[in-house]
């Protein structure tokens, strides 16, 4: 038996015109494909690769952002490195002045001169330390700060604060601090630094006679009262007295009196006292220094003073020509220890005692004991340069640890979402082939017509 098979002529054109739809609609996604250069266009193309380019295009975006913000943070540090450097500088030249301001050949006008420049420098290292960035932040503003983050200088003691909260911003695997620590820069704390200035009042102009003591003696020349730094130690690491209401540290004062005279041994005994403004402090009754040997160093510790604090004191008696003896410090002399405020504190210091220094001898001491205290601070500023210059060898590693993420997501956003051109254009020519040939052959087909034949 013979089947027969009819074959509707227009369900023949309804599958032709079908098919040449579909080829035309892939050709077109194709040339799209082509065009934009991407596999992905659309997130119905590939769900999943879509969500992996959008995952890694967000992550380039928050890099570019940590990247704009790294550069800003290190502008403020490079300044702030800057500001730290012409600091230092400022200080060594104040410190060069210092040397040439202790040269006992220099006048009164002199030194004055020289204090004067040390004022400008002073002046100028103020307005170096307030620095701002073109933003008006602080480079040096610790943890926060006002404008001005050091103010003075004041009134009351001490005599420079820093106006804001120290300390160091921490950085971040992506990002570093904007400020440097201004106060750990410039400011002193008793127990850090351990920088005091020994302040020197001198007395009565005293001569003593071979064999009297000092109560009986008449008034003469002026005596030697030069004391070196060295006469002045607090021991490392002890804690200087703070009240604890203020946090202000107490002074602790030594007088000297009694000088004493014994020929024939050639030396002297002295007689010390020991105040302080602390009101827990019970000062000990008088003590003696002795012998204390004409001609040589002689160097004493001084007793009664609080656990932890120690004080030397340094005598170079001399005998001149007519027999009177001199000792440095002389009868009635005092010196009162404090601890220093600031690199500002130091200077200022340095500046009213080389105006007022009645002779070589006290401009020597203030200069010397200046430059001690000056070296404590140029320590501290060089350490928080270096700091700076730290930060900006790890914003570099920063950026390069960024770029190399940069390029590890750009590749995984391309494997998502990119077009391979070769297979792409062979693609694209394979279904423009097949699509011609679907035109073709519809072409031929819609001529196969009964109603052709039978007219």
């Amino acid at each position: 038996m013979t089947n027969f098979y009819r074959v509707g002529t227009a369900n023949m054109y309804d599958n032709s015109i079908r098919n040449v739809s579909s080829r035309q609609s892939s050709l077109a996604n194709l040339q799209e494909n082509l065009t934009s250069g991407k596999r992905v266009v659309r997130p119905s193309d590939d769900p999943v690769s879509a969500a992996q380019a959008e995952r890694a295009l967000t992550r380039l975006t928050r890099i570019q952002t940590e990247q704009r913000a790294l550069e800003t943070q290190r502008n403020a540090i490079a300044q702030a490195e800057s500001s730290m450097g012409d600091a230092v500088n400022l200080v060594q030249e104040a410190r060069e002045l210092m040397v040439k301001a202790s040269n006992a050949a220099l006048s009164s006008s002199e030194r004055t001169t020289i204090a004067n420049q040390l004022q400008s420098i002073r002046e100028e290292l103020t307005a170096v330390a307030n620095r701002t960035d073109t933003n008006g932040i602080p480079l040096l503003g610790a943890l926060g700060s006002a404008q001005s983050p050091f103010l003075g200088p004041l009134s009351s003691t001490p005599d420079y604060l820093f106006s804001g909260q120290a300390g160091q911003a921490a950085g971040s695997g992506v990002a570093i601090p904007n400020t440097l620590d201004g106060d750990a820069a410039f400011m002193f704390d008793a127990n850090r630094d351990g920088s005091f200035h020994a302040a020197i009042t001198q007395g009565t102009s005293t001569v003593i006679l071979p064999g009297a003591t000092t109560s009986s003696v008449p008034t003469g020349s002026q005596p030697n009262r030069a004391l070196t730094t060295s006469a002045i130690s607090i021991a490392p690491g002890t804690t200087f007295n703070k009240d604890p209401a203020t946090g202000q540290a107490y002074t602790y004062s030594v007088s000297f009196s009694n000088l004493t005279l014994n020929p024939a041994t050639n030396t002297l005994t002295a007689t010390y006292n020991i105040t302080s403004t602390d009101p827990a402090f019970t000062p000990p009754a008088a003590q003696t220094l002795s012998p204390i040997k004409i001609g040589e160093k002689n160097e004493f510790s001084i007793n009664g003073l609080p656990a932890g604090m120690s004080m030397k004191i340094t005598a170079n008696p001399t005998k001149a020509v007519d027999g009177t003896v001199t000792l440095a410090p002389a009868d009635g002399d005092t010196i009162n220890i404090s601890p220093n405020a600031s690199m500002f504190s130091v200077l200022d210091k340095a500046i009213a005692e080389l105006k007022a220094a009645p002779n070589s001898n006290m401009a020597a001491q203030a200069a010397s004991q200046a430059l001690a205290n000056v070296d404590i601070g140029l320590e501290r500023m060089s350490n928080i340069r270096s700091y700076a210059g730290e930060l900006l060898n790890r914003a570099d590693r920063i950026t390069g640890d960024q770029d190399k993420r940069s390029v590890q997501l750009e590749g995984d956003r391309s494997r998502a979402e990119d077009l391979d051109m070769i297979k792409g254009i062979s693609d694209f020519q394979n279904q423009q082939t097949g699509y011609e040939a679907a035109l073709k052959s519809y072409a031929m087909v819609q001529k196969l017509s009964l109603f052709n034949y039978l007219g």
